[in-house]
């Protein structure tokens, strides 16, 4: 058995015994994730394990990988990294590649001994997934309350975990763009497509209550019994800078530029309604987390990828993907550093990529002309001779 495979034999065991303290791939031979770490956890009922990926630009995804899914990913992630660092709490376990490109490994005949010793006990290091990290929101908050995610004594009920998840992970966004925020006194935030506007209400929580800043935050939406709703509901929690317009949003008033325009889930083409707005206004900071990807599910034209678009349900996966690179590339187009990030765990909801766009300060007209032609190249490549007609009627 060489060094590899007796690696994943360790690992395995561990997982088995439920001893994994951390997991850790390193020093990657090509790949863009510059570390993988991995903790055992408990997650609805049984053991996985919990994977971070560290991305370029400072940003991590995630995913959850149960028994079956580890054993059978566990060589293609060996063989992809310098370094694994197995830490257990019976002992740890390294591997690593040299200059010379010789594997050593260490640790790991010990370990797997200690494992398969049957009347040994071990010091268990599973945990709970859902609160292997300290939340930025408790559930004891009373707007989470009043929105239905916790009961009243601050327990947040096991059917909106994956609710609170998302608000959380939302807020932690926030918090990274933070800085890209004006230290003015007043912070104005439009939630266009607000829905209930479970977003709308977490974000004026964090900025005025644990941030202490004051704002003015405008939810816009056309289903006017919603409306009346968040309106209520932001008077009786005293949310006294929190207001909410029936209207479609291509009405967005125009009066003023918002500090950052925010969007969760707004259906299909509504997305671009809502990012157009935003350039539109000069946002600064812009947060929209798509829906359904239909439009161009009916429009792609491109030859090049019938070997994909011949099949309907693939044409729909790579219509998604190719939906919000588009809108990336029209984002960057105006003069916005873009990126499209994973905003919770996919179990929680398939509707999870955040696209998150920075407006950029003294941008060179070049850059600009560069990013717009290879907005307009994209475009024609895709939709052939309809790519002027190209969400031309949300214009």
């Amino acid at each position: 058995m060489n060094n590899k495979d007796r690696l994943a034999e360790a690992v395995m065991l561990a997982f088995t015994h439920g001893v994994i303290r951390k997991l850790v791939f390193s020093r990657p031979y090509e790949s863009e994730i510059s570390k993988i770490s991995a903790r055992l956890c408990a997650h609805r009922g049984k053991s996985i394990m919990a994977l971070e990926y560290s991305l370029p630009g400072n940003t991590v995804s995630h995913k959850n990988l149960d028994k079956e899914a580890l054993e059978a990913e566990l060589g293609s992630l060996i063989d992809g990294y310098r370094q694994v660092n197995l830490i257990t709490t019976v002992g740890d376990v390294e591997y690593r590649v040299t200059k010379s490109d010789k594997p050593i490994l260490l640790g790991a005949d010990k370990l797997i001994s200690r494992l398969l010793g049957q009347e040994q006990k071990f010091e268990a290091a599973i945990g709970a997934l859902d609160h292997k990290k300290n939340y930025i929101l408790s559930g004891d908050e009373d707007f989470l309350k009043a929105l239905g995610i916790s009961d009243k004594t601050g327990r947040v009920h096991d059917k909106k975990q994956g609710k609170f998840r998302q608000i959380n992970r939302f807020l932690e966004y926030i918090e990274g763009v933070y800085s890209d925020l004006p230290d003015t006194d007043e912070i104005l935030i439009y939630d266009l497509c607000c829905g209930k506007s479970y977003l709308s209400f977490a974000v004026y929580h964090y900025l005025t209550a644990i941030k202490g800043r004051r704002v003015r935050l405008i939810g816009i939406d056309l289903k006017r019994d919603v409306i009346a709703w968040c309106s209520s509901l932001a008077e009786s929690l005293g949310f006294h800078g929190m207001s909410f317009i029936y209207d479609d949003v291509k009405n967005t008033p125009r009066g003023e530029v918002p500090d950052m325009v925010i969007s969760l889930h707004a259906c299909d083409v509504a997305t671009d309604v809502v990012l157009n707005r935003a350039i539109e206004l000069g946002a600064p900071v812009i947060l929209s987390t798509p829906c359904c990807h239909r439009y161009l599910n009916g429009k792609i034209k491109a030859d090049a990828l019938s070997f994909v678009t011949d099949y309907g349900h693939l044409r729909g996966k790579l219509c998604e993907a190719l939906t919000d690179g588009i809108r990336l590339a029209r984002l960057e187009a105006h003069g916005y550093k873009v990126s499209a990030v994973e905003l919770t765990d996919p179990e929680d909801t398939p509707k999870n990529t955040l696209l998150r766009a920075i407006l950029k300060k003294n941008v060179k007209e070049s850059e600009l002309e560069g990013a717009k032609k290879r907005y307009d190249e994209i475009i024609e490549f895709l939709l052939g001779e309809e790519k002027n007609n190209y969400l031309k009627e949300i214009r």
